[in-house]
């Protein structure tokens, strides 16, 4: 991790309780699997978003004390969701706990189930959003988001969830349109998508869990 205050990112990752967790992917991996992956796509995530020589730290917020210990044992620092207030309540709240250290530090948010993750697509993402006072990028299908950032002394204002690319778009976000990030855009909800994270390479916890289910 890069200790460089000047040119360092802070990442906020909120995650769900695994009982409640990617509950669209019971389909394809049955019930007793799901949450297990569900755990696998934030390590690999975490793991490779601290790999990342942009990143100082990496904030996970959660309530859920398994998924907490796990990813506390790669170095993300665990944040209690005390908002319980959803999605992005969670994240401004993961925001307020970085800046409460460090007032004017660069944020972004990042979603916890990209088990493909790339430290170098990352990095070019990062670099990217340098240049913007606030900055996302589109999920695979162009209707979420994966990404958004923030830079000193900016709000994040996250609008995640549902069609938050027009919603990120609306509040003044400059959208990030690099190609060759598929990693960083190829968010897991559904057997469909896990399908295509396999395609792109799968983070090594998440290959450990699905690829001798899967066959």
């Amino acid at each position: 991790m890069n200790s460089d205050a000047n040119d360092d990112w802070h990442l906020v990752l909120p995650l769900k309780p695994l009982a409640l967790a990617k509950s669209r992917l019971a389909a394809a991996t049955g019930a007793l699997l799901r949450p297990r992956l569900a755990l696998a796509f934030a390590e690999d995530t975490v793991g490779a978003a601290l790999n990342c020589a942009r990143v100082r730290d990496v904030v996970v917020v959660t309530d859920d004390p398994a998924a907490g210990a796990a990813l506390a044992a790669l170095g993300a620092r665990i944040v209690p969701d005390l908002p319980a207030a959803g999605l992005n309540a969670a994240l401004e709240h993961g925001v307020r706990a970085i800046r409460e250290r460090r007032s004017h530090a660069r944020v972004a948010a990042l979603n916890a189930d990209l088990p493909a993750l790339r430290t170098t697509e990352l990095t070019r993402v990062l670099d990217t959003a340098r240049n913007f006072p606030r900055a996302f990028l589109a999920d695979a299908t162009e209707i979420g988001t994966t990404f958004l950032s923030a830079g000193p002394g900016v709000e994040l204002e996250p609008a995640f969830g549902g069609a938050s690319r027009l919603r990120h778009l609306s509040t003044g976000a400059v959208e990030i349109r690099l190609t060759g990030v598929d990693s960083v855009r190829r968010d897991v909800d559904t057997g469909e998508d896990l399908a295509e994270a396999r395609a792109l390479g799968l983070g090594p916890r998440t290959a450990a869990r699905w690829l001798p289910a899967a066959g």
